[in-house]
């Protein structure tokens, strides 16, 4: 057995492709339109593993997917997690469990499908403004 891929609906798939190409850094392995279905499917992956993807599936008629908290997270490890959760600030992303143990962060995509960000290694030392920073929302 071999794991593909996780599969994620998506509401706005400009949004979506904001938040995990640009802000989280995934790129685009390719892209499949079905106008008879329809419906768009984007595939992303990470450069240190590109085998593993994203699939995200926008379906052009609008549904209500609920707050996606049944689907779980999806968890990327990276190299800094002061830096990464800087540039998702920046990029107006909310860090809803701040990295406050130097290990682990919570950021949610548009559609709520919350990503666990882990620190490649040991945690990092704590470190302001993530030490004192409080939880929000849900993650």
């Amino acid at each position: 057995m071999k794991y593909l891929h996780a599969m994620v609906r998506v509401r706005d798939l400009e949004a979506s492709m904001a938040f995990f190409r640009d802000a989280l850094g995934l790129v685009e392995t390719r892209r499949n339109d079905y106008p008879a279905g329809r419906f768009t499917l984007v595939y992303l992956a990470a450069l240190e593993n590109p085998e593993v993807e994203v699939e995200l599936t926008y379906n052009y008629d609008d549904e209500d997917y609920g707050s996606a908290r049944n689907f779980g997270h999806l968890a990327f490890a990276v190299d800094n997690i002061y830096d990464t959760c800087a540039h998702l600030q920046a990029k107006g992303v909310t860090i809803n469990r701040p990295p406050r143990d130097g290990r682990m962060a919570f950021v949610r995509s548009p559609d709520q499908v919350s990503i666990e960000l882990l620190q490649k290694g040991q945690a990092l030392p704590p470190a302001e403004p993530w030490l004192s920073m409080p939880n929000i929302g849900q993650w």
